[in-house]
């Protein structure tokens, strides 16, 4: 079965039939948050209450699953069979899935396999962290969290801790998914043991600098456990993604690169705000098919930021790629101060395709290059382009050539008279800065004519 029809187990059916009242469980908490007195446990309690008279127990435990050390574990071919689990007795306070996908599974474009051949130069590359040049993939953990708000800080809970990685040839989406909130601790004490179990050598998120690993560590320190994984170095695709593809796509938001970048056949399946109401809607009555939608929408955000990590570090090969991506690899040199590499790739891509503002740009760029390596030709060419298209502080750049380098102060007056006048309507510095070039050029031509009629 094909990785998209797999996942689309969860997403289909029973979602859309609770979207309205998700919309009332938002709208109470909306009003309890307000409360300062009340702790984030209370307030989840108290909304729990106002929202419905009394728990429901609704089947949870997956098929095939086993108790391990009080933990529910279920390791599942596809993650849908929750969905036709035989009535549990109880709802699950804490469950641990894992999902195998081989090596050849495909995603959008990419085999999973793909990711074998990343090295760790392109990881220190993507990354900015020079740790990773001795790295690879194979031992690092792809987390991504999902929680009952967006703001972060004590009072947010990361109720679904999802993880990918490699481990016996393939690779592994663990979701750990907490049932009651009561039990967090051992939530915590058992992803802290899992961390040390695992072993990870690095980690790979999307905006997971920000967000998902503060979180996960304050939620850590909370329970007196310690967080091994801030000490490992850590790639935050969301930096790259935004050099690499900001300038060609709308939005950097990893659903949206993945369909656009690893064209990946996945939806819009659930809304990112909608997910807290519906963990709280789940809390009061223990309809798992409210979490169902959101297990899936997290197995695809992994498969989506290790996709798009393919896809990112394919670009550095710098074959058959087109004149914006070469455009984006150069962004990434040149924010890791190699300007040699970045002004090549960027000639490369001006030579190519590029939209009008784009193009300006990476002229923008290169005549800075150009001109702090003293390679006037270039630069002098590249101002000439520019201020022909109103760029009007390349007048002032071409006139302090001509004046301090090629000692043509005819040249120069004459450039800046043309920046001048262009200039007469904007009241600015630059138009002050022309008005006295001008002056001081007229001063040097007269004083150099001087010189020539005593040297007669």
């Amino acid at each position: 079965m094909a990785i998209k029809d797999e996942l689309d187990f969860i997403r289909k059916g029973k979602g859309a039939r609770v979207r309205a009242r998700s919309v009332s469980i938002e709208q109470t908490w909306t009003r309890i948050q307000g409360d300062e007195d009340l702790s984030v446990k209370e307030k989840l309690e108290k909304l729990i209450n106002l929202t419905g008279a009394k728990k429901t127990v609704k089947p949870s435990r997956p098929v095939d699953s086993v108790v391990k050390d009080d933990l529910v574990v279920a390791d599942v071919a596809d993650v849908a069979d929750i969905e036709d689990a035989e009535p549990s007795t109880r709802r699950e306070a804490l469950l641990f899935l894992e999902h195998p996908y081989p090596p050849h599974t495909r995603y959008g474009k990419h085999r999973l396999e793909e990711a074998d051949s990343i090295k760790g130069d392109i990881l220190y590359r993507l990354s900015h962290d020079v740790e990773f040049e001795d790295l690879d993939l194979s031992t690092a953990l792809f987390l991504d969290l999902e929680t009952t708000g967006l703001a972060g800080g004590t009072g947010t809970v990361p109720f679904l801790v999802g993880m990918g990685y490699f481990r016996d040839g393939r690779f592994n989406v663990g979701q750990f998914f907490l049932g009651e909130l009561g039990e967090e601790e051992r939530m915590i004490r058992d992803l802290s043991r899992f961390f040390r179990d695992m072993d990870f050598k690095s980690i790979v998120t999307y905006n997971g600098k920000a967000f998902d690993l503060p979180l996960l560590e304050t939620r850590f320190i909370l329970f007196r456990e310690t967080l091994g994984l801030s000490r490992l170095p850590h790639l935050d695709l969301l930096y790259s993604a935004r050099r690499l593809w900001k300038h060609k796509h709308d939005s950097c938001r990893l659903f949206h690169l993945a369909q656009q970048i690893v064209e990946a056949d996945r939806d819009e399946d659930i809304p990112s705000a909608e997910i807290p109401f519906r963990y709280f809607d789940y809390l009061r009555n223990g309809d798992f098919s409210l979490i169902e939608p959101i297990l899936y929408h997290n197995q695809e955000d992994i498969l989506s930021l290790l996709g798009l990590l393919i896809s990112a570090a394919g670009l550095f090969a710098e074959e058959e790629i087109d004149a914006m991506d070469m455009f984006g690899v150069g962004k990434v040199y040149e924010s890791h101060g190699d300007m040699e590499k970045s002004a090549a790739l960027y000639e490369r891509a001006l030579a190519g395709d590029l939209p009008d503002e784009v193009a300006v740009l990476v002229k923008h760029k290169l005549s800075t290059h150009f001109k702090k390596n003293a390679d006037w030709d270039k630069a002098l060419h590249l101002w000439r382009d520019l201020s022909s298209q109103g760029e009007l502080a390349f007048y002032r750049d071409m006139a302090i050539y001509f004046e301090h380098k090629a000692k043509d102060f005819g040249e120069a007056r004459r450039i800046a008279q043309e920046g001048l006048a262009l200039s007469m309507d904007l009241g600015s510095k630059l138009r002050e800065d022309f008005v006295r070039r001008v002056d001081r050029l007229a001063g040097k031509m007269a004083k150099s004519a001087g010189g020539k009629r005593r040297d007669r």
